[in-house]
């Protein structure tokens, strides 16, 4: 029997709305060891094994192909590796999760409200102000291909390792990339998204890792993503 390795988050509300989302599909998820355990199983499924990880773990095995099946975040996948997308299948969006990661700059840049117009700040600013634009940041890949595609280069990354969107106003940084639902956290510190700042727009999906699709497993996976309503996502 082959099994397949399922990875689910493994707290909050991301956890209870994977577990909702595969029961309303007729696999009910359990957790027999309580909520310390990172083990788990699918009730009537025996070939398929459940593990519970944070969700940029779950990223970083689908990548590394260490894990058939996992449900994170978009934005973990492209963040945790450059070649994250092209390690994985998308099989399937789960409507939950919803989050954009964004450019933002203070609202006292009036002049700034799209990309080309932060790309001219960013080459003006070492000699207006002796340094580097800042970007504070948890995204560093994300951002670095984004600014890259805009032509933008003179800038240097401050990692953010609390509140983000803080770092302008404690002069840790000039402008944020960060992650947002409604924008509201931004605009309460003084920052708002440039026009065409949303650089990736991100929720909750299934993934399988390209590196396990192999032939003794294909069958399982199709099996699995008929009976859960994705049809056609493995390749032939």
């Amino acid at each position: 029997m082959t099994t397949l390795t399922l990875a689910v988050p493994s707290k909050g509300r991301l956890e209870e709305l994977t577990r909702d989302w595969f029961a309303s599909r007729g696999l009910t998820i359990t957790r027999p060891g309580g909520a310390r355990s990172y083990l788990g199983a699918v009730e009537g499924a025996p070939d398929i094994t459940v593990r519970f990880f944070p969700a940029s773990e779950i990223a970083r095995e689908l990548i590394r192909g260490t894990i058939d099946l996992g449900v994170t975040g978009l934005d973990l996948i492209h963040e945790t590796s450059e070649q994250g997308p092209q390690s994985v299948l998308a099989a399937g969006e789960l409507d939950f999760g919803h989050a954009d990661v964004v450019v933002a700059v203070p609202d006292a840049w009036i002049d700034v409200t799209h990309m080309h117009d932060l790309a001219d700040v960013a080459s003006d600013f070492r000699s207006r102000h002796g340094r580097w634009m800042r970007i504070a940041t948890k995204y560093v890949t994300i951002t670095r291909q984004h600014f890259a595609r805009a032509g933008i280069a003179e800038y240097r990354i401050v990692e953010s390792l609390g509140a983000t969107e803080a770092a302008p106003a404690s002069g840790v940084a000039d402008i944020v990339v960060d992650i947002t639902s409604t924008g509201s956290t931004l605009a309460a510190n003084g920052l708002r998204v440039l026009e065409d700042g949303v650089m990736l727009k991100s929720q909750a999906c299934l993934f399988a890792a390209r590196a396990a699709v192999t032939e003794n497993k294909r069958d399982a996976f199709i099996a699995l993503f008929e009976q859960i309503g994705l049809h056609g996502r493995i390749p032939s």
